[in-house]
């Protein structure tokens, strides 16, 4: 339909025009020139009134029992210095569009927060006097939550503060509301400059500033600027003193407590029933186009009902496809007699993420040689958890992984050299077929706690409260001419599963999600079944 133009249009626009800042305005500015926006006096006073004050109704955050506990270690840590941990700003996606907002991990951590309640806010730790009762208690800091106040119906923001103001983005958690949700205490955002420049020097008992510095670009100049008029002007040793804090913050997570162990609970029972809903939508997309997309969908939908959304972008890989180990186009046709790969994991509202793979035939029922592959990714799979145990490492997992796998491709002819060279420092011929890692932390982020020292992480002991991943594999690409009998070419498999360890050993928290060639086998056909009701 065609758009009538009155006269009172024109006029109208011809005074915008009057208004515009003409031909030399800045290009950052050129935005707003797709819309026209109403300025006038009468508009503003008629904006503010006859609104229903929409308060938001809130009740402290389950995590806000927990961050008290987190917070204090941190403190004790880094004790007289402010910390300064902010929440970062929305990712541009294309133009004037932004990214679903989610916040910086360390931040959800310290502050309980998810989903994207808090965008430009930033955490504060401040240090007590030494002298105060409170440091006599034991006590090494304050926290201090500044965010942006609502911009509800009594304020110009309401209607011209696209990132803020309530017209556009609805009511949402101003001070009063982030306070009672996460026991912090609670301030504007303007007050943030001031608060942390406040007592900080270079001489004895002023105070040390650090911050987490890729959260917030704006926030880490602001604090850089801070340290350099006050005595801290050696870039190299505040990006050292930094990064101190963000490791501590990347160690400190590898525990968790009982609610970032019931959470990780839900995420993987969200993640299984992503799982049911692909292979119900599996027997009507096969060898359609797009049909790798088509099951992406029915997990990413789930996703978004059960969570907050996807921890990492799904893997859809049929066929070919399946030995690429960051398959994410999910541009491919899946077809009858492909193996299927999925990796997949549910984010859920408070940012705790699982991390599944499956790999499934797609008729419903393996092959023999497909059963020979996948057994022996299985078999590699369980050494791994026999060897994770308290007081073993990342190391002991991965060689107990990796030598099955040497052997099972020995077995076949496939591997040059024998078991014990390959699996050699100065061999490694078995990685051709399995390069990557096989195990890894997970929680907040899919690749959890990846800020941590080499012997934090992969030299330290597995101790109870520890959640990671245990995912060995064989990516046997289409292209591997060299020493893969034809039949083999195109076939990738990988096992993922999410474990927890505990006093008594590992727990796999993800078993409920099948995985033994006929438990799989059930399934498939289970949800073939369900698919025709």
């Amino acid at each position: 339909m065609s758009e009538v133009i009155t006269e009172k249009d024109r006029e109208y626009e011809a005074e915008e025009q009057a208004s515009a800042p003409g031909a030399n305005q800045p290009i950052a500015d050129r935005v707003n020139n797709r819309s026209l926006r109403p300025n006038s006096d009468a508009f503003s006073a008629f904006m503010k009134t006859g609104w229903d004050n929409q308060e938001p109704e809130v009740e402290p955050l389950e995590s806000s029992k927990f961050t008290p506990v987190r917070l204090a270690k941190l403190g004790k840590a880094f004790p007289g210095e402010r910390l300064v941990i902010p929440a970062g700003q929305p990712k541009v996606r294309n133009n004037d569009c932004d990214y679903m907002f989610r916040p910086d991990t360390s931040f959800a951590y310290y502050t309980g927060l998810g989903q994207d309640y808090e965008a430009g806010a930033v955490l504060v730790l401040n240090p007590v006097d030494p002298s105060s009762e409170e440091a006599k208690a034991g006590k090494t800091h304050t926290a201090e939550l500044f965010v942006a106040p609502r911009a509800d119906n009594s304020t110009d923001d309401y209607y011209r503060d696209a990132h803020y103001g309530e017209y556009w983005v609805g009511p949402r958690a101003g001070l009063k509301e982030l306070a009672a949700m996460t026991g912090l205490e609670t301030h504007d955002i303007a007050q943030l400059a001031d608060a942390l420049g406040k007592d900080v020097g270079a001489e004895a008992g002023a105070v040390r500033v650090r911050v987490i510095a890729d959260a917030d670009p704006q926030v880490t100049a602001l604090v850089e600027g801070v340290r350099e008029a006050n005595g801290f002007a050696d870039p190299d040793r505040n990006a050292a003193d930094d990064d101190k804090l963000h490791e501590f913050a990347a160690e400190a997570r590898m525990l968790k407590d009982s609610y970032e162990i019931g959470e990780m609970r839900k995420a993987i029972a969200a993640t299984k029933d992503g799982f049911d809903r692909i292979l119900t939508r599996l027997p009507h997309v096969i060898d359609k186009p797009n049909s790798e997309r088509m099951l992406e969908g029915a997990f990413n939908s789930n996703a978004r009902e059960e969570g907050n959304g996807l921890g990492y972008d799904t893997i859809i890989a049929s066929g070919e496809h399946a030995p690429i180990l960051h398959w994410m186009r999910n541009t491919g046709v899946v077809r009858q007699g492909d193996m299927l790969l999925i990796d997949a994991g549910v984010e859920v509202n408070s940012l705790y993420t699982a991390d599944i793979t499956r790999t499934f035939p797609v008729g419903g029922k393996f092959t023999d040689l497909q059963k020979r592959l996948y057994q022996a990714v299985l078999d590699s799979q369980q050494a791994g958890f026999e060897a994770a145990k308290p007081g073993a490492t990342y190391s002991d997992i991965h060689h107990a992984c990796m030598r099955v796998i040497a052997e099972r491709l020995h077995e076949w002819g496939i591997l040059p050299v024998g078991v014990e060279e390959s699996l050699s420092p100065g061999g490694q011929q078995h990685r051709r077929w399995l390069a990557c890692g096989v195990a890894h932390h997970l929680g907040l982020d899919v690749h959890d706690c990846a800020q941590a020292r080499y012997e934090s992480y992969q030299g330290a002991k597995i101790t109870p409260g520890m959640i990671f991943t245990i995912e060995p594999g064989l990516y046997f690409a289409k292209n591997d001419l060299l020493l893969l009998p034809p039949e083999m070419r195109g076939i990738g498999i990988r096992i993922e599963d999410d474990v927890l360890m505990t006093e008594h050993g590992p727990e796999w928290l993800s078993a409920g999600i099948p995985k033994q060639i006929d438990e799989v086998e059930q399934w498939m056909a289970d949800r073939a079944t369900a698919a025709l009701v």
